[in-house]
């Protein structure tokens, strides 16, 4: 099953994504994640892309592509994949539909003062990228209580460093909210003309939402 998840920052998609994927046996790809790989590991990809970001500019859509198309051709992905905030453009929406068909775009929708709340309670492990949060947040019909490690400051998977992001700030988070907004209008339109666009309101935790999910994606 090849899946899209489309959503506004901190709507859950990495959440969602990671624990659909050895559901479904299929692989959770972040593009995200690959860049910071990259950028980790410091290959010439990683160069190119550091180079970019400290000039301001963003990672060119041919870029972006040539490294989906490489991993999507690669054999874990014969059953299909999670995009998990990709694509985030109409260029890369339809250079997408060039390399392959999918077979469900599910667009997260969360209120907005929940995810300004939730983005700036998010802890991030430094090293493998497992996300938890702080927040319990009780708000009318919303439900979302903490996703707290073991020990506090320390990742349960590997032992890292549990980290604030620089862009979960209530600034940034605003900001990335209109951005969001702006760029993916077009693509919820494109896809709900495509008839393969279903909404999933947010109102809970994981445990809660992943029934849900899995129910919307027919397979439960």
């Amino acid at each position: 099953m090849k899946i899209v998840f489309l959503g506004p920052p901190g709507s859950g998609k990495g959440t969602y994504a990671s624990r659909l994927s050895p559901m479904l046996g299929i692989p959770h790809i972040s593009t995200g994640d690959i860049f910071r790989e990259h950028l980790a590991k410091k290959t010439p990809l990683g160069k190119k892309i550091e180079d970019i970001i400290k000039s301001g500019g963003m990672v060119p859509d041919d870029i972006v592509m040539d490294v989906v198309k490489d991993r999507i051709g690669k054999p874990d992905c014969s059953n299909g994949f999670i995009f998990d905030g990709f694509p985030r453009t109409m260029e890369q929406a339809r250079a997408l539909a060039g390399l392959t068909k999918l077979d469900c775009v599910l667009n997260l929708v969360l209120d907005e003062k929940i995810i300004i709340e939730k983005m700036s309670a998010r802890r991030v492990c430094e090293k493998c990228g497992e996300i938890y949060n702080v927040a319990d947040i009780r708000m009318g019909k919303y439900r979302f209580p903490p996703i707290l490690p073991k020990k506090e400051g320390v990742c349960d998977k590997c032992g890292g460093k549990l980290v604030q992001r620089k862009d979960d700030t209530v600034e940034v988070i605003k900001d990335r909210l209109e951005v969001y907004k702006k760029q993916t209008k077009p693509l919820i339109d494109y896809y709900r003309k495509k008839s393969i666009l279903k909404d999933v309101r947010i109102v809970g935790p994981p445990e809660a939402m992943v029934p849900i999910i899995l129910k919307t994606l027919g397979r439960q």
